[in-house]
């Protein structure tokens, strides 16, 4: 069927939308503001979420089963779904869009949404059915749970790979807060589910059945959710597949070294779920870092995520323009951002990972002896935080200049050296497997700064170091101030729920304001993006 766009007389794309250049560092940070805010709350939920799991199951034991089960439906969605797609499917998009080709463009949206949705459901009926003989061997314990779980868990994919494009046609509109805040109703689902649900499951397998068909849930919800706000764009998604069109072709072409390279990312992950149970500690090692990971998503994804969300449909039109110079300013503002955000974030989950996991989690099932493995597991992701935001940032780079090859070679390069550093590391424990991931994030950043300069002729690394080593700076003041806050709480307060909270609050409230106040001393620039955003625009006369 044709697709039908509804004739609103407005002008081609490219004179509708504002220029790059009016984008500017003011309205990066209002928008990565809102983005944050949104991702934000969908990561406090998301806190709130492992919360209610910690009480309910702990960090040892079946729980552990369940943590493996998703690994494989996580995999098939960063391989075909989700991140992948959105990443090959908005440079095209955005193409079109910008050339005026907005019929094409939703035609080409309509063919990938109706494709993914029949060959992802054909996966997941395999993988169902294959379940049994592709699971067990993750795992020395709990196969027969772990593989009931995995296969309640993998219908996610389909709707995952659906939702994909959907938040694809938002962001090249540059809508990026409601798809940010699906999140939000998918963690209140699940919290809703197990709430309601656990107490009144007989067995501890139940239990774990009720948190996954909560996810189920969870993830329909998300999916319906940004629908409605397809409605106010120039077009429609509709049962269209036109797969001689050449839009459709060299979408799947850039997401084949996509696919590979995020998923190679999350094979990654699922070969040191595999050294943690296989080597490690199946009972709590693979659960202990599954937990330090989600508190290590909280500002990855509020500031990392956010700017280079906001970034890609700009950087996608301007490589679609030829415009190298202001792609390059744009990456570079992009990194410094990241920096300036994700430099203090590491430091604060780092210097307070025992008391932040002691907060969290520790209650309920969850008891005092798991939380140390968690919390060494938080400071060693926390080395990493800054650089995976940088190769976050150079990914989407790739992507809009639509060289996927480039951040996939490296990518696999990653990988080697990843696992190489798992079997290093491992031998001193749980915390040893996000060690070797926060080393091969450094390796990563440097070898894709380096491919980056390398593809453009140049980047502003100067004004970016100088940044990065002021930051740092600011960083370790923050780290002082808010472990001493935190130890002169400890000490005077006790050890009570409420002592707890009021110490790691002060402390990261005291370091916070610690950290502002020295990078306004130092010159930051990119503060005053952030203090831009209380100056309200004078009326024009």
């Amino acid at each position: 069927m044709a697709l039908v766009c509804s004739p609103n007389g407005e002008p081609p794309v490219s004179e509708a939308r504002p220029e790059l250049s009016g984008l500017g560092t003011r309205r990066l940070a209002l928008s990565t503001a809102l983005f944050s805010a949104a991702t934000g709350l969908s990561r406090v939920l998301g806190l709130g979420r492992e919360i209610v799991v910690a009480n309910y199951f702990g960090a040892r034991g079946t729980i552990n089963a369940f943590t493996i089960a998703f690994q494989i439906p996580n995999l098939i969605r960063a391989l075909v779904a989700d991140a992948a797609l959105s990443s090959a499917f908005v440079p095209v998009f955005s193409e079109l869009l910008e050339k005026g080709e907005r019929a094409r463009a939703w035609r080409v949206a309509s063919t990938l949404f109706w494709l993914l949705l029949l060959v992802l459901t054909a996966i997941t009926a395999v993988f169902v059915l294959l379940a049994p003989v592709l699971v067990p061997p993750l795992t020395d314990a709990y196969d027969d749970l772990t593989v009931r779980l995995a296969q309640l868990l993998f219908p996610i994919v389909v709707l995952l790979g659906v939702f994909g494009v959907v938040v694809g046609v938002l962001n090249s509109y540059e809508h990026f807060t409601i798809p940010a805040l699906t999140p939000v109703f998918w963690n209140l689902a699940i919290i809703a589910g197990l709430v309601i649900g656990v107490p009144r499951a007989d067995t501890a397998d139940a239990k774990l059945y009720v948190y996954a068909g909560s996810i189920v849930v969870g993830t329909l919800i998300q999916f319906l959710l940004p629908l409605p706000w397809l409605r106010g764009l120039d077009g429609r998604l509709r049962v269209a597949i036109d797969i001689r069109d050449p839009a459709v072709k060299r979408v799947f072409a850039l997401m084949g070294p996509i696919t590979l390279s995020l998923g190679l990312i999350n094979v990654s992950a699922l070969i040191g779920t595999i050294f943690a149970a296989r080597l490690i500690d199946p009972t709590i090692a693979p659960n202990a870092i599954d937990k330090a990971f989600r508190i290590y998503m909280l500002p990855q994804g509020m500031f990392s995520v956010a700017v280079a969300t906001v970034l890609f449909p700009a950087l996608a039109r301007l490589a679609a323009r030829a415009d190298h110079d202001r792609f390059r300013d744009t990456i570079s503002l992009g990194l410094r951002q990241i920096s300036f955000l994700l430099v203090p974030a590491a430091v604060l989950s780092a210097v307070l990972a025992e008391p932040i996991v002691r907060l969290l989690y520790e209650r309920g099932a969850f008891d005092p002896d798991e939380t140390p493995v968690v919390a060494a597991a938080l400071a060693a992701f926390s080395l990493g935080l800054v650089f995976n935001g940088i190769m976050l940032m150079l990914n989407r780079g790739f992507f809009s200049l639509q060289s996927p090859w480039i951040p996939t070679w490296a990518a696999l390069a990653n990988l080697a050296l990843n696992v190489l550093l798992y079997a290093v590391f491992y031998r001193v424990g749980t915390w040893g497997i996000p060690l070797a991931i926060s080393i091969s994030n450094v390796a990563g950043a440097a070898m894709l700064l380096w491919l980056m300069r390398q593809r453009l002729g140049g980047l502003d690394l100067g004004a970016t170091a100088r940044s990065f080593f002021l930051v740092t700076i600011a960083s370790a003041a923050l780290a002082a101030v808010s472990y001493g806050v935190w130890r002169g709480a400890d000490e005077a307060l006790g050890a009570s729920f409420g002592a707890q909270l009021l110490g790691v609050l002060g402390a990261i409230v005291a370091g916070g304001a610690t950290y502002l106040f020295s990078a306004r001393l130092l010159g930051i620039r990119e503060l005053e993006a952030l203090l831009s955003l209380r100056a309200r625009p004078r009326p024009s006369l």
